[in-house]
């Protein structure tokens, strides 16, 4: 008896041993060289089983690389070598197997289910992505599982939009529900697309889906008022940068440089210039870009000094031949850099930890350069303000400002001053061309279109003022694109420059005047 009893227990497990699960693959595969509807059949069969072995099959079939034999065999060609399919064993190449739109939304699901469980992130991810797509109420259970062992926070919200949108197609009502709300809370576009596509399959539903695809526009629009914002203050800080040095050698100094763009056009290729230098040390180069802020602070403030002590300073007090006059250098050094660098673009590599969007809370997608170019330019303001408040240079710099002569008569040399004053403000246009290289192209016209603009921002803050030229910079930027989206980026930009002229009309000195015997004539 118990002989009897072992004999049925060993056919028992044999009836469910890995040879049968084998004769099940290979039952599977070998639909994939029939007919359209065998080969649907086929795939889904293949992944529900889940064995790995056909993934790369089932992805050579998608792609276009799964051929037959006359005999049935499957073979996968990859890099132009042609193999079987099961052994891998070299072949002959035989006939391309060719699949309908059913037989590649079957893909699209198994595919997904046996990449699921992959071990490498990438391939999960595009297994979120190819089961949101199918939304085939099969998937529910894989996909519940994939969630529940799921560590990487991305992809756990990935999986769970997968598996919200997939219960849209379940026969429950219940699932349904579940995966409406879940839906509504994610808040994205592709969440509302999901809706939308379920609305005419479920009208018992209806009302629940409108309820959650009006949450879905509410936080959309309030997604797309942080985006604009963003975008506002990126314009504001790239202002902000332009502007800083001329706030100095204009609101300062009362010199019209109109060669102020150049400065920040001499920054810029200053940075193609240190990149290029450390191209052949690799372990400097992810350092190229802080290291060209210095560089080119040093080269436009030298290039500043030599601009005043040769020629701004023979025409203080004389405001048209100073615009004239820098009008002149500016094309001068536009030229020279034509003839150096040549007319077209130079290249400048963002290094990786600015490459890239950055996810913010409430899924507000922001890029990293331009968040960086904002922290850039309130530290490049900070630094300016400690300069000129807490060092001797700055004390004498104010001095000089506020009464010429009396600096004069206590011991300071004006003229050198003058020269130290100019160099600063240009030292700050060249680090603004640094942050610049980053977002635009790098061309000799490159601080052209920056030059009314910096004069916009320091006279609506206010001539002399940095508080004034920060705020003027994030307010003209914030305008800016706020009214992009109504009037377009020229009439935004025309409004914004008609708004400063009535601005002014009211208020001469701008938003922060200065006080004292720096504001006298």
């Amino acid at each position: 008896m118990r002989r009897i009893l072992l004999l049925l227990i060993l056919l028992l497990l044999s009836a469910t041993s890995p040879a049968s699960a084998q004769d099940a693959f290979t039952n599977a595969l070998a639909g994939l060289s029939g007919g359209y509807g065998a080969q649907a059949e086929a795939v889904e069969r293949l992944g529900a089983l889940g064995d790995p072995r056909a993934l790369p099959i089932l992805q050579a079939l998608a792609e276009g690389r799964l051929q037959k034999r006359a005999d049935g065999a499957l073979l996968v060609e990859q890099g132009g070598a042609v193999r079987e399919a099961l052994s891998g064993a070299a072949a002959t190449p035989g006939e391309t197997i060719r699949i309908n739109n059913r037989v590649r939304a079957a893909l699209r699901g198994a595919l997904g289910r046996l990449q699921l469980a992959a071990p490498e992130a990438a391939q999960r991810r595009v297994a979120a992505e190819a089961l949101f797509r199918s939304r085939d109420a099969a998937n529910i259970q894989p996909l519940e599982q994939a969630l529940a062992r799921e560590t990487v926070p991305d992809l756990r919200d990935r999986l769970a939009l997968a598996l919200a949108a997939t219960r849209l197609g379940a026969p429950d009502t219940t699932a349904k529900q579940q995966g409406i709300e879940l839906l509504a809370e994610s808040g994205s576009a592709e969440a509302r697309a999901a809706l939308l596509e379920a609305r005419a399959a479920n009208p018992d539903l209806a009302g629940a889906i409108e309820k959650a695809v009006a949450a879905i526009d509410r936080k959309l629009e309030l997604r797309r008022a942080a985006e604009t914002v963003f975008q506002g203050l990126s314009l504001g800080s790239i202002l902000l940068l332009a502007a800083l040095g001329l706030a100095v050698t204009f609101g300062v100094m009362g010199v019209i440089n109109m060669a102020h763009g150049e400065m920040v056009m001499l920054g810029a290729y200053t940075t193609v210039v240190v990149q290029e230098a450390v191209r052949g040390i690799p372990w400097l180069q992810p350092w190229s870009l802080p290291l060209a802020v210095p560089a080119a602070f040093l080269v436009t403030a030298a290039v500043g000094v030599a601009l005043e002590r040769g020629l701004i300073r023979h025409l203080y007090g004389r405001p048209l031949e100073t615009l004239l006059m820098t009008f002149g250098v500016g094309m001068i050094l536009q030229q020279a850099v034509r003839l150096i660098f040549g007319a077209q673009n130079q290249e400048v590599v963002s290094p990786a930890w600015m490459q890239g969007t950055l996810a913010l809370p409430g899924g507000v997608l922001v890029t990293q350069n331009r968040l960086w170019i904002i922290l850039f330019g309130l530290l490049v303001l900070a630094l300016a303000v400690a300069a000129i408040r807490f060092t001797r240079f700055g004390l004498e710099m104010r001095a000089v400002v506020q009464n010429r002569r009396i600096a004069s008569t206590m011991g300071i040399r004006t003229g050198r001053v003058d020269a130290m004053t100019f160099a600063f403000g240009s030292g700050i246009a060249g680090m603004a061309g640094v942050a610049l290289s980053q977002i635009d192209n790098v061309s000799p016209n490159l601080g052209t279109g920056y030059i009314i603009d910096s004069f916009m921002v320091v006279v609506f803050g206010g001539v002399g003022s940095l508080a004034g030229t920060m705020i003027g910079a994030f307010t003209l930027g914030l305008v800016n694109k706020l009214l992009e989206p109504w009037a377009g980026a020229v009439l935004a930009k025309i409004a914004v420059l008609v708004g400063i002229m009535l601005f002014i009309q009211r208020r001469p000195k701008g938003l922060f005047a200065l006080k004292g015997r720096a504001a006298e004539p």
